[in-house]
């Protein structure tokens, strides 16, 4: 995990994440690119980071300099009252500034650092829409080709000792299903690999469940004795992910995302943002393919 992009509107919730993305990188000596989300449009936003604001204003129309100036200098004296909490002594960080306008500019700014991952504040139970970044979280979470890892509240050490990775076990999910693995690795946790059976159409035998694991494990060369593997009944998919993390005592949830094109075929979009925005515990999401 060599960088991690941590967006911040500067709020409670997003030093949350924050705080967790601050251990990460001591804990496995990534780079942290801290990145806030300016409320101005992109004609006033310089094309620049907050080291070299100042040079970059020299290419911003002399009329819209009082507004730029006035944001620019507010986020410098929000960064560095971040610089002051006491869990960011002697961690080294980058700053980066992008218009708020536009999600993109979270995924746009991780592809430019090769950011590993992004760690993201939310405020659970009341929705992804209204944690910070407004609306342009949940899009995010739902379209990055990175992984995204949720926070909704304080951990001052944050550890993975078991890890419900939910899927609908086809081969399609491979690629996040070894990314997720490879993640519990670097944890040293417990991995608990899920399949929700629901009544009616979705409802599949135990017989027609092994032969999708096997066939799984398979094309992924996974251990499968380095896993748990486990079928939940229940009314719903997102019950079933919520009422088995909290039997098994998880730290962390994952889910499938299939990037740009929307969440993996067993997770809907519904389903998952109903699983990202109301799970108690941090949520994680994968790339298929």
């Amino acid at each position: 995990m060599k960088t991690i992009l941590l967006p911040t509107d500067f709020s409670e919730t997003a030093n949350y994440a924050l705080e967790v993305a601050v251990q990460l990188t001591k804990k496995f000596g990534s780079k942290l690119v801290l990145l806030h989300m300016l409320e101005i449009s992109e004609n006033l936003m310089p094309s620049a980071t907050l080291s070299n604001d100042v040079s970059a204003m020299q290419n911003t129309h002399q009329h819209d300099l009082p507004e730029a100036l006035f944001y620019m200098k507010l986020a410098r004296k929000r960064f560095k009252e971040l610089a002051d909490l006491p869990f960011m002594q002697g961690v080294e960080y980058e700053e980066e500034i992008q218009s708020y306008l536009n999600f993109r500019g979270i995924i746009d700014s991780a592809h430019k650092y090769k950011a590993d991952l992004i760690v993201m504040g939310s405020h659970g139970a009341s929705g992804l829409k209204e944690v910070f970044v407004g609306s342009h979280t949940e899009k995010v979470v739902r379209t990055s080709d990175i992984p995204v890892l949720v926070i909704k509240s304080k951990h001052e050490n944050f550890k993975v000792r078991n890890f419900v990775f939910a899927t609908n076990w086809e081969v399609e999910n491979k690629d996040a299903f070894i990314d997720a693995y490879n993640f519990a690795r670097k944890f040293q946790a417990k991995m608990h690999l899920l399949y929700v059976n629901t009544s009616g159409s979705e409802f599949l035998t135990s017989k027609e469940i092994d032969g999708k694991f096997k066939t799984l494990m398979l094309e992924t060369k996974i251990d499968s004795d380095a896993i748990s593997t486990n079928t939940y009944s229940d009314k719903s998919v997102e019950h079933g992910i919520f009422n088995f993390s909290k039997q098994m005592n998880a730290d962390l949830i994952g889910i499938p995302t299939h990037g740009r094109r929307g969440l993996a075929h067993f997770l809907n979009h519904s389903i998952g943002e109903e699983v990202a925005n109301h799970a108690d515990i941090p949520v994680i999401t994968f790339k298929v393919g």
